[in-house]
């Protein structure tokens, strides 16, 4: 047998198997060929004729072997039957016998059923906790890539939908036109950047941008977002990045597009700060190897998109992997009024808008921001039956942006009125009295959103990127003009200029710390650089100062100085032109509400803010 082949051996085994199967089978059927099964009464009749030779008793038949064989038959079996009962049922001559019910069904789905139905409950709750965890719904696709795939047709995104930022459009125009010659322009030697990173504020239209090529492009597209790599299983996420290159590659030319890179590309060290090697190093670790492992030349293009560009790991932004950063950042002037065409196309807007305005009024707002105000100005139209959009409606979307929704239940009592519209007189006085601020809009005494009692709405002329020591005293002096006339007017203070002394507090930290605008205290940056992209709620400071002890007093006693300086000049301009104030706060309780021209009307022979001295 050692010399046996083993596919032999099997085969002889299996032989031998078949052989005591088949004898098993001969056995049993010529059993039940010698065996006859009876009635219980027909066994003992049996029994009484003398013809059994043999009783053999089971736990529910009786078997009796014959002394002569009745043909083929040498056996009889019969059911038993309790004895009293058989005893009782002789005394009639009837043929009786037992039935055994078979309960191997209901036994069998006693103990299926219950564990089919744990089983199954079990199976649908890991899978809705796979699906919520991120994962594919099963665990045998747990490390798949869940990259949603667009074509052309699909994504329906094309450079004529994106308006307001020409520079990024530019240069992702040369990734468009690499993808469909490919061959031009490598014929210098010249080669694609491997990665294009999406840098700028929420809502300025980076996803929006990326669709945009690959609409223009009409290549695939694999749209992805970051935190979709990270898995609670460390090695799922870097198994993920493998899978999505691979498909990609299947499909090249095409483009890859990571939406919020900075939850999967933060920088090591900071994520885990006990050390170690968690699932998010390792999927990034994953992510630069496939960035140098593809040759941009094959038509691949992986573009990204994070309004946090200072946390990502430096070595995602080297040269060879992220090569070209493009700013998409919140639009101007001009480009705001290119976004509402764009979005102004699919509502009825009355022939007299004037989008110019619009747009003046809307500093500071993202593409997110200007589609958000069509919508808004179109509900403001719907509601009040309009049959197309006026200014008034985009003017009431502002309005509700960025003050909040009127809360007209919200009843003030007389004294509580009064307050609140001279305080925001306050602010409108002041802000007219000062050269160079920002004409206001609108004042308004109507309670809005969570806690505004009133609001005072500016309206810049212009653009600004940068501001002088001047203006920023003056948007301080703006700031504090709430407080100011409270105290000319009242003699006391009230809590309603709580946002306002957030807000003059956080310019007057930032002159001193951030633009060296104190002279005793240097030219020198005293904080760190806050985030470009995301906003800072009023109050809150980030990162810490990295002054002494000693400096750090000096920088609260100019941060305080700055403050009460600015409040002093305030406070004069307001007891110079108390009639005037009294004039437009009883106006303003009047009507509740003063427009542009109406406050220009009251404020006549307002007298100018003083020059202060040099020293």
């Amino acid at each position: 047998m050692n010399g046996m082949h083993p596919q032999t051996r099997w085969n002889v085994v299996y032989w031998i198997l078949a052989a005591m199967a088949f004898l098993a089978l001969q056995n049993v059927w010529q059993a039940q060929r010698t065996v006859e099964p009876v009635p219980y009464s027909e066994f003992e009749k049996a029994l009484a004729e003398g013809r059994v030779a043999e009783v053999v008793v089971g736990e529910t038949t009786i078997t009796g072997k014959l002394k002569s064989p009745d043909g083929t038959k040498t056996t009889i079996v019969a059911t038993r039957v309790e004895p009293d009962v058989a005893e009782r049922l002789s005394k009639y001559d009837v043929p009786y016998s037992r039935v055994i019910e078979s309960t191997f069904l209901r036994d069998l789905l006693s103990w299926v059923v219950p564990a089919a139905v744990f089983f199954g409950l079990w199976f649908f709750l890991v899978r809705r906790m796979a699906e919520r965890q991120g994962g594919l719904g099963g665990f045998m696709s747990i490390g798949k890539s869940r990259a949603k795939v667009y074509v052309e047709k699909d994504t329906g995104v094309t450079f004529a939908d994106v308006a307001g930022v020409d520079e990024a459009k530019a240069e992702l125009q040369e990734v468009v036109e690499f993808l469909k010659n490919p061959k031009d322009y490598g014929r210098l030697g010249a080669r694609m950047p491997k990665g294009v990173l999406l840098v700028g504020p929420p809502g300025t239209g980076k996803t929006l941008l990326a669709k945009a090529v690959a609409g223009e492009a009409g290549v695939p597209f694999f749209s992805i977002s970051g935190s979709e790599f990270v898995e609670m299983f460390v090695g799922v996420g870097a198994a993920r990045v493998r899978d999505l290159f691979e498909q990609a590659r299947q499909k090249a030319p095409a483009i890859i597009f990571i939406d919020e890179l900075d939850a999967l590309g933060r920088a090591r060290g900071i994520a885990s700060p006990v050390g170690g090697h968690d699932e998010r190093e390792q999927t990034l670790q994953q992510l630069l190897v496939e960035l140098d492992g593809f040759d941009s030349s094959s038509g691949l293009v992986l573009l990204s998109a994070t309004n946090r560009p200072e946390i990502l790991d430096p070595a995602l932004l080297r040269a060879g992997r992220f090569d070209r950063q493009v700013l998409v950042d919140r639009p101007d002037k001009i480009g705001r009024v290119e976004i509402l065409k764009v979005h102004v196309r699919k509502v009825q807007l009355a022939p007299g808008v004037d989008l110019e305005q619009v747009a003046a009024l809307t500093t500071g707002f993202s593409g997110a921001d200007l589609a958000n105000l069509v919508n808004e100005a179109a509900l403001a139209a719907t509601r009040r039956k309009g049959e197309t959009i006026t200014l008034a409606d985009f003017t009431s979307a502002i309005e509700r942006i960025v003050a909040g929704l009127e809360k007209k239940n919200r009843v003030l009592n007389p004294k509580e009125r009064e307050i609140v519209a001279y305080h925001e007189m306050g602010h409108a006085l002041t802000s007219l009295a000062l050269p160079g601020s920002d004409p206001v809009h609108k004042v308004s005494i109507i309670p809005r959103g969570i806690g505004a009692l009133g609001y005072t709405i500016q309206r810049p002329t212009e653009d600004r990127f940068l501001m002088t020591r001047e203006e920023l005293e003056h948007k301080m002096m703006v700031l504090l003009g709430g407080r100011a006339a409270e105290k000319v007017v009242f003699g006391h203070l009230s809590t309603g200029a709580a946002d306002d002394l957030a807000k003059v507090t956080d310019i007057a930290r930032d002159m001193v710390t951030r633009y060296g605008m104190v002279e005793e205290l240097g030219y020198v940056a005293y904080e760190a650089q806050k985030s470009r992209f995301l906003e800072q709620l009023p109050g809150f400071t980030q990162g810490g100062c990295t002054a002494g002890p000693e400096t750090q007093g000096r920088i609260d006693e100019a941060i305080r100085a700055l403050v009460m300086n600015a409040f002093a000049r305030t406070y004069d301009i307001l007891a110079d032109n108390r009639d005037v104030l009294e004039r437009c706060a009883h106006q303003l309780l009047a009507r509740e509400t003063l427009d542009e021209g109406a406050i220009r009307e009251l404020t006549q022979g307002l007298r100018p803010a003083a020059v202060p001295s040099a020293a």
